[in-house]
């Protein structure tokens, strides 16, 4: 029987006061042709292959899109990136013609093949003489020559990158194939790959579809955080025909954690971003394949009305985005920026909803519905985002009280994640259940599911044992500790909730954390290159080991070259970086090198401005102040006395991240035994 509830409306006493959302400004016209009413979605193999593709990747991924259901969640485009075509143009035509290994069918016959699945098919070029990859002719002044080619081909989408340019202006390069791709009569998606450089926020909607806000995206926590940064603060130029682009996707690549790639998801949902998979889809996990097919999410960025979401607060690294949708919800993201478990909330009049009695709150991952009464929350562990669209009134009656369930652990010191749990220490995990719905929730019970073979104290328990009224809160506490000579690794740590809703029944709710038991340091004097870390954040790539940083894969650096002088031993970083080691108090001192390694453009001699700092605990014990690629390395050393864990910082100067590789070079770190 459900508890009659609508009638409580009137007993309330609830005006039913309109307070109308602030919606984003509209954007400059957009291209009179009627492409891309929503932002693109589909495939580039750049990101997960580079050069290293050919014609039977693109036909397996076209396989792919149709029978994983992806066709059908929205996804359409299956696009080349660089390297499709030969090293020359052909001499008599001038046209580009289909690397003759690559691609030996021929760029049409691999078109005609994507058409037949239903699909669109897209292709590359740069505006300027050579592409990014310098494998292949660009097209700046074969504009009109290459469109007709790409239309000739059937293709029906662009990416127009912005290497070898020549120093000629964006604008009239950009405008110039705008111009081309619309004399050949087919509609063509037009994608303007100018890393932001000059604003094509501000004069994008004239000449494409969609124009990149930011540099490369690669698959890594810290390039998705800068990049979501840049794109936010954009929304009042996207809209319909007209989209800000932060780059493509990496979900799937495996260089973040799945909390880390549904954030990325969820984020770039929001914010209307295109939806290009930039993921292998022949090697796709199943839980790659669950993120990237998530209709209710999808359903968000391709909203008919076309607003990116405005940010509504991002105090202390803890961001609220709403984002207006055709019919009147809208969307919400609670997003966790930081390494420690928050809650993130927002009021109903905070998000400009009208004021009702109820809201129905559609959690977008858990695909649960609850209602609230004028709060939305979620505790969030590090790095993630919940997702919810909400709908002022309606039957918010009929769903259960929206409980928001955490799973907190102590924080131990500044920017030391709080889901390190060294072996034989043991720590607190908190269970939080808050009811932020209209009715009670009956019979709540916490439960902890804790690793195997871990100590686990019997759950203490603060707040009603029957009944979790509105706006109460029950918290339950477990102690557990991983074993000594438990081996370094991850293992997880999940908290569930049951409790039972007045009409509806019973509900349930889960949350997850993957804890790190990290290994410890060894004793005496040693390189630390050698040294297991507990965990690294890196601005590009990973961290690499008696090697500069390099690129975006493992293993592609230098050796560590400071102003010159070269290193056989230390780290290789990228700023933003932040590298933690466990000491277990057993360590007194680090003794390094710091600088900025060599391994740049020359071409850009105003690049790579960084810090290095370390850090005992929550304690800053040196700084090397502000560095530049001129400058020779300078050597520090820290006092570690007694500090359970050591931190390795590397800060962004004050132009932009771009060739700042830090080398910690001839590090050396003694420890008592």
């Amino acid at each position: 029987m459900r508890l009659p509830l609508k009638p409580l409306v009137a007993l309330l006493g609830l005006a039913m006061v309109w307070t109308p959302f602030v919606a984003p400004a509209p954007p400059a016209q957009a291209l009179p042709d009627g492409l891309a009413p929503t932002p693109p979605m589909g495939f580039n193999n750049w990101n997960s292959t580079g050069c290293a593709i050919d014609e039977k990747m693109i036909r397996d991924t076209a396989d792919l899109f149709v029978s994983t259901g992806l066709k059908d969640a929205g996804y359409e485009f299956v696009n080349v990136d660089d390297c499709w075509a030969a090293e020359k143009r052909d001499p008599l035509t001038r046209r580009l013609t289909h690397h003759p290994t690559r691609f030996p069918s021929g760029i049409k016959a691999l078109a005609d093949y994507v058409h037949s699945k239903g699909l669109k098919f897209g292709i590359y070029s740069s505006a300027g003489t050579l592409t990014c990859a310098r494998t292949m002719p660009g097209s700046l002044d074969f504009e009109e020559i290459d469109a007709q080619t790409f239309a000739d081909w059937g293709v029906d989408y662009l990416k127009y990158d912005n290497c070898h340019h020549q120093n000629r202006p964006a604008l009239e390069r950009y405008t110039a194939m705008r111009d081309a791709l619309r004399k050949t009569g087919r509609p063509i998606v037009y994608s303007l790959c100018e890393w932001g450089e000059n604003k094509p926020w501000e004069w994008g909607a004239d000449v494409g579809h969609l124009w990149r806000t930011t540099g490369d995206i690669n698959d890594s926590w810290q390039s998705v955080l800068t990049l979501f940064k840049a794109n936010a603060a954009l929304a009042r130029h996207a809209g319909p025909g007209g989209w800000n682009d932060p780059d493509m996707l990496e979900v799937g690549n495996g260089g973040m954690t799945d909390t880390e790639y549904r954030s990325h998801f969820s984020l770039w949902s929001i914010m209307a971003a295109p939806l290009l998979i930039g993921t292998d889809l022949r090697k796709a996990t199943p839980a790659a394949l669950e993120i990237l097919g998530n209709r209710e999410a999808i359903a968000v960025n391709q909203d008919r009305l076309g607003a990116q979401a405005t940010v509504v607060r991002s105090a202390n690294g803890h961001w609220v985005l709403a984002k207006p949708l055709a019919g009147g919800d809208l969307a919400v993201t609670l997003f966790n920026e930081t390494e420690q478990t928050a809650t993130v909330s927002a009021t109903a009049r905070e998000l400009g909803l009208p004021r009702r009695a109820g809201y129905l709150v559609r959690d977008l991952w858990a695909r649960q519905d609850a209602h609230s009464a004028g709060t939305i929350s979620a505790t969030l562990p590090a790095h993630a985002t919940a997702f919810f669209r909400v709908r002022a009134g309606g039957e918010w009656w009929k769903a259960p009280p929206a409980v928001a369930l955490g799973l907190g652990l102590p924080v131990v010191a500044e920017g030391i994640p709080s889901t390190i749990t060294p072996a034989g220490h043991t720590v607190t995990a908190t269970v939080t259940a808050t009811n932020h719905g209209r009715v009670p929730a009956l019979l709540p019970r916490a439960a902890l599911t804790t690793p195997s073979g871990w100590r686990v104290t019997p759950p203490a328990t603060d707040g009603p044992s029957r009944v979790l009224a509105p706006g109460r809160t029950l918290t339950t506490r477990w102690r557990l500790t991983p074993p000594p000579g438990t081996p370094p690794g991850t293992a997880p740590l999940a908290a569930g909730l049951s409790f039972r809703a007045p009409g509806v029944g019973e509900v349930r709710h889960a949350v997850t954390e993957t804890l790190t038991v990290p290994p410890v340091v060894p004793s005496g004097v040693s390189d630390l290159g050698g040294v297991a870390w507990a965990t690294a954040a890196n601005g590009y790539g990973p961290v690499e080991r008696d090697m500069s940083n390099g690129g975006a894969k493992a293993g592609d650096g230098r050796t560590l070259t400071i102003n010159g002088v070269p290193y056989p031993k230390g780290i290789g970083a990228h700023a933003p970086t932040q590298i933690v080691f466990y000491l277990d108090g057993r360590c007194t001192s680090l003794t390094t090198d710091v600088g900025v390694d060599d391994e740049r453009d020359p071409r850009l001699p105003n690049q790579a401005t960084l810090t290095g700092e370390i850090w005992a605990d929550g304690v800053k014990r040196a700084d090397t102040g502000l560095l530049t690629w001129r400058d020779p390395a300078v050597s520090v050393t820290a006092d570690l006395t007694g500090a359970r864990y050591l931190r390795l910082v590397g800060t962004v100067g004050p132009d932009n991240n771009r060739y700042d590789r830090i080398d910690w070079a001839g590090p050396r770190l003694t420890c008592e035994g």
